[in-house]
């Protein structure tokens, strides 16, 4: 489809689906958002299902970052374009933040995609906009402030969206936020300490690297070094009941190695496997089976990679099902279209099950000079500079995913879209609030169980 074909057909869905519907959000009478989040349960390790729980009632923001599937019910029911992009399923403003790229830079990107499916590109706007608001409340802002975050991150990924409509398809391609170089370009802006505050921490991010991890979650005993045991939260292999062996997971990690690029290959096999545990991660993957790998060079480097199970995207039951089968290699294959650079040691594996089953994983670098923004310190300018950037940077990613000529244009150069979403994010929010009530309620007639303060 040539360019103009492509605006006229933006043109043609936002005739059919008017910019103004984009606020509407009706629940139906028979929603039951903790009957969804139990039903995740019978999937989980039964043992961290109340942690999970736990975590989520701290607070209204905490419940709506692991409340995607309800969200994603929500949304099945809500009008769309018809224009779909690559989504990440879980675009709330948490899953954002600065990480190393190859190239060994900071940059600013999505960085969760366990949810990721093509789907209509309204619902990750939505999400994100809407976790905007709920995290504005929870900072204790008033009602216009947290309204005006939206209305921010919402025109922000309307002109995004414009603007990469309007660049060379290449030009959108190699398009990234580079946290240095924004900071060098703004620097005249700045104020001196903003200027050393940005300087500082771009600093200790470089030294949160796998040896910074290694140092704070191993030890060293007998001239071994081992994983350091904190349940629930990390539990060594050897703590719990498992017939799997580290021949068994030496192979694994030898299929692994295999969906990697061949030069990242031969890096890998300078490491050998030494310790596996289990981890705690996140609010809404709590009970999924995640793992930490130690694995050592034969000059005493050290390397960790995280393994998380990859179950099958929230989105699925009305998005539709993902073209892969392994569901490891659909988040894989989600984030290399969605971040502008990925992991080298991005990658999946499968694993089978004693009764014939099987259970996907996707790996990474556990911490590669990753950052998440303190959003809960934000007041209303610093959260509407943070959805600003999240804004630009969904855009980024939908562009070089889906027909941005086609979505640019149904999104036009009103603020019809921003005010429509900001609105579905207000009533979005209130709902947010009822849902975590309701929560509590279940947990405290027993319907279920909670597990705080871990």
């Amino acid at each position: 489809m040539g360019t103009d074909q492509s605006t006229a057909a933006g043109k043609a869905a936002r005739k059919r689906v008017p910019l103004e519907s984009q606020r509407e959000f009706e629940p139906g009478p028979d929603r039951d958002p903790v009957g969804l989040l139990l039903t995740q349960a019978q999937t989980r390790v039964p043992e961290l299902v109340p942690v999970r729980n736990g975590r989520m009632l701290v607070s209204p923001f905490t419940f709506f970052r692991g409340a995607a599937l309800p969200m994603a019910a929500d949304l099945a029911g809500t009008p769309v374009s018809g224009l779909r992009v690559q989504l990440c399923g879980d675009a709330h403003l948490a899953n954002f933040g600065v990480f190393g790229s190859p190239e060994r830079r900071l940059v600013f990107d999505v960085n969760d995609f366990d949810e990721t499916l093509p789907g209509p590109f309204e619902w990750d706007v939505k999400r994100l906009v809407a976790s905007l608001v709920v995290a504005g409340q929870d900072n204790g802002f008033a009602a216009a402030d947290a309204r005006k975050v939206a209305v921010a991150a919402a025109a922000r990924y309307r002109r995004g969206m414009r603007e990469f409509a309007a660049a060379p398809t290449l030009t959108v391609w190699y398009s990234h936020l580079d946290v240095e170089d924004a900071v060098a370009r703004f620097k005249l802006q700045l104020k001196k300490s903003q200027l050393r505050k940005s300087q500082t921490l771009a600093a200790k991010l470089r030294t949160r690297d796998s040896m910074q991890a290694v140092d704070k979650l191993t030890k060293v005993v007998d001239g071994q070094r081992e994983i350091v045991s904190n349940p629930p939260l990390i539990v060594p292999l050897e703590e719990l009941t498992s017939d799997t062996s580290y021949d068994q997971l030496r192979a694994m990690v030898s299929d692994y190695a295999g969906t990697l690029a061949p030069d990242r290959q031969h890096l890998l096999g300078r490491f050998r496997l030494t310790r596996v545990a289990r981890k705690v991660v996140g609010v809404g993957s709590v009970g999924t089976q995640a793992w930490i790998v130690l694995m050592e060079a034969e000059d005493d480097d050290w390397l960790l990679l995280q393994a998380k199970q990859a179950q099958p995207s929230v989105l699925a039951a009305w998005a539709g099902a993902s073209r892969y089968d392994h569901q490891g290699e659909r988040v894989v294959a989600g984030q290399r279209l969605m971040q502008a650079a990925s992991d080298i040691f991005l990658g999946w594996q499968r694993t089978q099950d004693p009764g014939g089953g099987h259970t996907d994983y996707y790996l990474r670098q556990l911490r590669d000079w990753k950052y998440s923004a303190p959003i809960e310190q934000m007041g209303p300018a610093q959260l509407s500079d943070y959805g600003e950037l999240c804004g630009w940077t969904l855009a980024r990613a939908h562009a070089r995913t889906g027909d941005r000529f086609a979505i640019a244009a149904y999104l036009g150069g009103s603020d019809k879209f921003d005010q429509a979403v900001a609105d579905f994010a207000v009533s979005y929010a209130a709902q947010t609030e009822r849902d975590h009530a309701a929560l509590a309620d279940a947990v405290a007639s027993g319907r279920a169980e909670a597990k705080t303060g871990v």
